[in-house]
């Protein structure tokens, strides 16, 4: 890998910027995914980037917006010129390759076969992944406090939450979706920011679990597909945070698995 100097385009940074660019449905960064198959850097600021997805007929929409979002993320990193990302090995890599090389939008690259946009696609994810967040962090704290019952969690604040990486995907998610984010904000809420009735509270984080378990289990999935097909991929893979475990957490007969 190149060397990172300072004020100096480098692979390193550019990996690192890639690094924001997440999977849609499985909300992890694609260098975790092992979806980054090379960078290279070249003199003038040309950085050519290229791609691989676990099977060949991935969504072609999921598809697109990985691969445009990675553009993006590269052309904002200081010093580059030139961008190519690339998708290889996908039933629609020519299309989709065309079409980004050509800036003509998703619509514009799959016509008729385009949804009207990716945005409200985009939305459903990113409310998927504040539910899969909240749910690790609620979780996490009810296997930190065995005095606290399932049925107390519609108290739970954001400052009731301990500092760390757990809780800092919550707020990254909440702030993507323009919740609060302050200390006195309730942690368990929907997608527009709605608190549940107690006697509601049991069931609304049993529905959070199972799109946890989900999320979790696609990206779990998803990562072994990847290393079948691409032998030594896995070599690639950053392992999951330990809150990230496919099955239901095991906890006391408070909390239903």
């Amino acid at each position: 890998m190149t060397a990172v100097l300072s004020g100096q385009l480098t692979e390193a940074g550019v990996r690192a910027a890639l690094g924001a660019v997440v999977d849609p449905e499985l909300d992890e960064p694609i260098t975790d995914l092992g979806f980054v198959r090379s960078v290279a850097v070249a003199d003038g600021g040309t950085v050519e980037v290229h791609l691989r997805l676990p099977t060949s007929f991935c969504a072609p929409n999921f598809a697109w917006l990985m691969v445009s979002d990675a553009r993006d993320a590269v052309a904002a990193v200081p010093g580059v010129g030139r961008v190519v990302v690339q998708l290889d090995d996908h039933s629609d890599s020519d299309l989709i390759n065309r079409g980004l090389a050509a800036d003509a939008g998703y619509v514009g690259t799959f016509g008729h076969e385009a949804e009207e946009s990716l945005d409200e696609l985009r939305l459903t994810f990113q409310r998927k992944a504040h539910t899969a967040a909240m749910e690790r962090a609620l979780t996490a704290l009810l296997r930190a406090d065995p005095t606290l019952a399932e049925a107390d969690l519609g108290e739970v604040t954001l400052a009731d939450l301990p500092p760390g990486p757990t809780t800092d995907a919550l707020l990254q998610r909440r702030a993507a979706l323009g919740l609060p984010v302050a200390g006195d904000a309730a942690v368990l809420v929907d997608a527009e920011g709605r608190r549940p009735d107690r006697a509601a509270v049991p069931m609304a984080v049993r529905k959070a679990r199972s799109v946890r378990i989900s999320v979790d289990g696609n990206a779990h999935f998803c990562r072994g597909l990847l290393a079948t097909r691409y032998p030594g991929a896995q070599d690639d893979q950053v392992p999951r945070a330990a809150d990230r475990t496919v099955l239901p957490l095991l906890l006391d007969q408070k909390v239903s698995s």
